[in-house]
């Protein structure tokens, strides 16, 4: 389980969506430098590919893949026929964590906890918020996991859904949305769940996209969901820390490292007052350079 009070948590920088139909992309999907895949047998596979589909991904689960790279599977609606057979390929085929689309109340959560009562304990729930709905009860969605769903994990935004529901046009800088997109990360954060930023439609367009991802981090966004490699690197770039961000942490941890100032709360840094709160921030932020730095070495 996501947990934001401990320094080590898993890297979610770049989720790639890859649809489960397509088993060529799901090969090339396994050597890609993502944090997480996301295999969706939702919206990219045609009704009469579902079987078939379920069908490419016990073949996925079946190669050997890279451990540090996170697995999950997007299932169809839990309202449609196809949620039980999803269901039951979850439990067979263990990924790291199951994404619901459309999730609009608890009872969506509880539906889903109920499917997966005798899943393997760290089995996460991911809930996809993409609905009006979903938006406006994001907190007591994110509540949740004290309560009936001690499996939800993390929110990813689908903005796609959203804008069709809402009609609010597809403008750049996401001026109407950002209310929204704020309401869902301050639901996540209050609970201790993840929080991902939505797709990014045109994948040639690689500099409105960075800008996209620089907005989601200042946002306070873990990372983004991709829909194309091409994504992945400055997804990973933006999502990860700087090299300023970096030395500071560095220059604060060494601080409070040093004998005279291991029992005060704030010291004077540079001419800044500096507090443990910032002592914990720098350590969570070098955990994730370490967790970056051994991705890079592991196979």
């Amino acid at each position: 389980m996501y947990d934001p009070t401990l320094p080590f948590q898993p890297l979610y920088r770049s989720l790639l969506s890859v649809p489960a139909i397509n088993r060529r992309a799901l090969e090339k999907a396994i050597a890609l430098e993502c944090d997480g895949v996301i295999l969706d047998l939702e919206d990219s596979v045609a009704p009469e590919k579902k079987e078939e589909a379920r069908d490419n991904l016990r073949h996925f689960f079946s190669e050997p893949r890279s451990q540090a790279q996170r697995i999950f599977i997007r299932i169809n609606a839990l309202t449609s026929e196809f949620a039980e057979d999803d269901m039951a390929l979850v439990l067979a085929l263990h990924p790291h964590g199951v994404v619901i689309p459309k999730v609009e109340s608890v009872a969506d959560l509880e539906k889903a906890s109920s499917f997966l009562e005798t899943a393997r304990a760290d089995l996460q729930i991911w809930a996809m918020m993409e609905t009006a709905r979903g938006i406006l009860n994001a907190g007591l969605i994110a509540a949740a996991r004290e309560g009936i769903a001690p499996r939800l994990s993390g929110f990813v935004v689908g903005l796609n859904d959203l804008r069709k529901e809402t009609r609010v046009l597809p403008r750049s800088g996401r001026t109407y949305l950002v209310p929204w997109l704020m309401q869902v990360v301050l639901a996540a954060r209050a609970h201790g769940l993840a929080v991902i930023d939505s797709v990014f439609n045109d994948f040639r367009d690689g500099e409105t996209f960075e800008q996209e991802c620089i907005q989601g981090r200042e946002m306070g966004f873990d990372g983004k969901m991709l829909i194309h490699p091409a994504q992945i690197e400055p997804a990973n770039r933006h999502f990860g820390p700087s090299e300023a961000e970096i030395a500071e942490a560095r220059a604060i941890a060494a601080a409070f490292s040093k004998p005279e100032n291991t029992h005060l709360n704030v010291i004077n840094l540079d001419g800044r007052m500096i507090e443990r709160l910032h002592l914990e921030e720098a350590e969570k932020l070098l955990a994730q350079l370490q967790q970056i730095e051994t991705r890079k070495t592991s196979p």
